[in-house]
């Protein structure tokens, strides 16, 4: 955060921020304007420099939206519903949320899906296998995975 004693920033040097906070990941809009807010710009500076680092491509929302779906998915096993709040929390626009969503790969999808359930089965101490689908299908469905895609894996996995 930007200290209150401290001289503000330039132009210049809030824009260097900008960027070297865009490099060091991909970022929603968002997040770039709470971080030149928290530097202490508003107006019209804070909007040149979004500007600036949208057309010197240090910030693409497209880019950020597939980056942000692709890693969810194999980092956090996180199904789409969860990744879709994560995107409007953000602000991403709807139809750059449902280019991301449809950017998964199918089969890795489904891959990760029955890996989080398996895993997660090994950990559960449940006898009754009608308890225990049901137990995996609410953990799996709280991760963002579509209720009927877990029940098809629950019905189809072997125990």
């Amino acid at each position: 955060m930007h200290q209150k004693n401290q001289s503000p920033l330039t132009y210049a040097q809030a824009l260097q921020k900008a960027e070297a906070f865009c490099a060091y990941q991909e970022r929603s809009q968002y997040e770039v304007r709470g971080k030149l807010l928290d530097l202490g710009l508003r107006g019209d500076d804070l909007e040149r420099i979004i500007s600036e680092l949208i057309s010197t491509n240090f910030l693409n929302e497209e880019r950020f939206a597939l980056a942000y779906a692709q890693g969810k998915m194999r980092m956090k096993s996180w199904g789409r519903r969860k990744i879709a709040d994560g995107l409007r929390f953000k602000q991403v626009s709807a139809p750059l949320i449902k280019k991301a969503l449809n950017s998964l790969n199918g089969d890795e999808y489904e891959e990760k899906l029955r890996q989080l359930i398996e895993k997660k089965g090994l950990s559960m101490n449940e006898k009754n296998t009608k308890l225990l689908n049901y137990k995996l299908g609410n953990y799996a469905i709280s991760k963002g995975y579509e209720p009927d895609l877990v029940f098809y894996i629950l019905k189809t996995k072997e125990l």
